[in-house]
């Protein structure tokens, strides 16, 4: 997912469409249920922490324990982004954030255990009243839903209400854009589906690879065995939808709720999403949402700058994109002994990067690519991202959490970390451009760390005659109508482009499928923005995909990384390190290793109004 998150989506027409996509079977998972630990001790420093409340907690305990836990309830819990959705609709989005905040009105049929620490990437149930059954190939996957759930409205929420959510996010040429398709590539007998939004009386005709013999059973058939499938199930696509009250695209605006909190009137794109309390949740059915707040109030489109200093004013509670206060607080809240207790600085699963793409001129050189590589400074770009608080540098793909990550790789060495400009000569030479050449760097407006990476990027380059332009766009467009688009790509000379990636599950393929197969590549939503189709790496992800063994699947993604890196891709910045400030009034506050970025569910306030 893109990290910001999960940022990806990956819609209509697969352009390389090799047998419909891949499939996999994947490493073993850790299933298990949990509940949140809102009541865990806390560390003893004194220190600042918004508004000059004293905090009882320490430097980055966040990250491994419940600061403030408190079953306080009432009050407003009060959000802000800088960007917005790229929707608020749980079968349209892939934005990490989105995925966390979604849960307020949207439960999905398994969710994450609500725990820091490597708990957090555990599953348990959400609608669903046990973990799914496999049969013994794991290619049918059983799941039954709690009795007695029900939407905002009272009326009940039914197994075909999740087959349709999936229907329409996932198939058909009107398909939701924003978010993976892995129901698409995974189900069978669903090769000729149209989607619900296809001429016909009944909208899921035809949609044969989930069976619901009764309103409270799903069986899901797919094409191969596929251990990890469990993990497909946490997505929100999984959240129900009543058919009569879906509007495609148009949903956004007013979600009908089957979580504790309903939309207080419409989302306003670019404006506000406000959530109050649903009474026709169920706390007793619910492992993951205390609900504390009476009310919850996002504003979106504000400035990163104002974001941070009402944080630390006490006038707001919470980044909602997750990643992190910009680099004018950065560097004041992790020197400031004040403020320090208040701050959490977590190393995430998330690489910070750039796309190189392996098609536009003159790039679909390798050498050319390589060229990139060897010139870029590493030191300068993790400087971008805040130095060692921002982030450790990346000569490899995969985080080192996951099976088959290996740091040792690293095909483009060099003194100090800051490029090897005679090697990048030699490769200027190789392919054909000895004086350099021009492309441009796309890159989020509004993120300004990731202007910064681009900027020292085009500083790095402009060494060796590499000359770039730096284009700028919107968030909430960035990862479908333009990064995501390879035709906005081709048309703006978008050689380069700033990213980020965060596991969609905690595996080799959760990580990479989505980024380097060539089966990933999509017209719109694509999250291959290299346009990377290796044929040896295309073969390497349809035959993992068939192993059983844990370690020689995590052999393989060795190699997928590796390979990767030698054909000049991605060119990895950092292993992201957030610093997170959690303002004195916020309870139960702890970094959640699945989201990358703190558990929203348990948040509270003991803020008075």
């Amino acid at each position: 997912m893109t990290t910001d998150h999960f940022t990806h989506a990956v819609p209509p027409g697969n352009r390389r469409g090799r047998r419909g996509g891949s499939r996999r079977t994947c490493a073993a998972l850790a299933l298990g249920t949990a509940t949140a630990v809102l009541l865990a001790a806390c560390g003893g420093a004194g220190g600042g922490g918004g508004g000059g409340e004293e905090v009882d907690a320490e430097f980055n305990e966040g990250e491994s324990s419940v600061v403030n836990p408190s079953d306080q309830t009432g009050g407003t819990l009060r959000y802000a982004i800088a960007s917005d959705f790229d929707s608020p609709d749980p079968g349209n989005t892939y934005y990490a954030f989105s995925w966390n905040f979604s849960r307020y009105y949207a439960r999905t049929l398994l969710t994450y255990t609500g725990e820091p620490g490597e708990a957090g990437t555990e599953l348990q149930p959400d609608l669903a009243e046990a973990l799914p059954e496999a049969n013994e190939d794991s290619t049918e996957w059983t799941v039954r839903l709690k009795r007695g759930l029900k939407y905002e409205d009272g009326s009940e929420i039914t197994a075909p209400d999740v087959k349709y959510a999936i229907a329409r996010s996932n198939f058909g040429d009107q398909a939701l854009p924003n978010g993976p398709k892995y129901f698409r590539d995974l189900l069978a007998d669903s090769e000729d589906y149209e989607g619900p939004y296809a001429d016909g009386a009944d909208p899921l005709e035809g949609f044969d690879g989930i069976e619901t013999p009764d309103d409270h059973t799903l069986v899901f058939h797919l094409n191969k065995s596929f251990a990890e499938f469990p993990y497909v199930l946490i997505q929100p696509q999984t959240a129900p939808v009543p058919p009569e009250a879906d509007r495609g695209v148009q949903y956004q605006n007013r979600v009908v709720s089957s979580g504790p909190y309903e939309f207080d009137g419409d989302y306003r794109p670019g404006v506000s999403l406000n959530l109050v309390r649903n009474d026709q949740w169920d706390a007793s059915t619910d492992p993951t949402r205390p609900a504390l707040p009476d009310r919850i109030e996002v504003q979106l489109g504000v400035d990163q700058n104002e974001i941070d200093q009402r944080l630390v004013n006490g006038e707001l509670d919470v980044d909602l994109g997750g990643t992190g206060v910009g680099p004018a607080m950065k560097g004041t809240l992790i020197t400031d002994e004040a403020e320090r207790a208040s701050v959490d600085n977590p190393q995430s699963n998330t690489l910070r990067y750039v796309n190189i793409n392996t098609v536009l001129e003159p790039l679909d050189d390798l050498a050319c690519r390589q060229a990139v590589m060897y010139a870029a400074d590493r030191d300068a770009l993790q400087r971008a991202w805040g130095g060692d608080t921002g982030g450790d540098i990346a000569t490899q793909i995969m985080p080192a959490a996951l099976p088959g990550a290996d740091p040792s790789i690293d095909p483009y060495p060099s003194q100090d970390n800051r490029g090897d400009l005679d090697m990048a000569r030699q490769k200027l030479e190789e392919c054909g451009q000895p004086d350099g050449f021009s492309t441009s760097i796309g890159v989020r407006a509004d993120r300004p760390t990731e202007v910064s990476t681009a900027e020292a990027l085009q500083q790095a380059l402009a060494r060796v005659g590499i000359r770039t332009q730096i284009k700028q766009y919107p968030s909430d467009t960035y990862t479908n109508t333009q990064a995501g688009s390879p035709d906005f790509v081709h048309e703006n000379g978008l050689g380069l482009t700033v990213y980020g990636w965060a596991p969609d599950w905690a595996s080799g393929y959760g990580f990479m499928s989505k980024i380097l197969d060539g089966d990933a590549i999509r017209d719109a939503g694509n999250a291959n923005i290299s346009e990377l189709d290796d044929e040896q790496i295309n073969a390497w992800f349809d035959e993992v995909v068939t192993l059983e063994d844990p370690d020689e699947r995590a052999e393989i993604y060795t190699r997928i990384d590796r390979r990767a890196m030698e054909q000049a891709a991605i060119l990895p910045a950092v292993f992201e390190r957030t610093v997170l400030y959690r303002p004195a009034n916020l309870t139960n506050v702890y970094y959640h290793v699945g989201y990358s970025m703190y558990d929203y569910m348990p948040l509270g306030t003991t803020r008075e109004e």
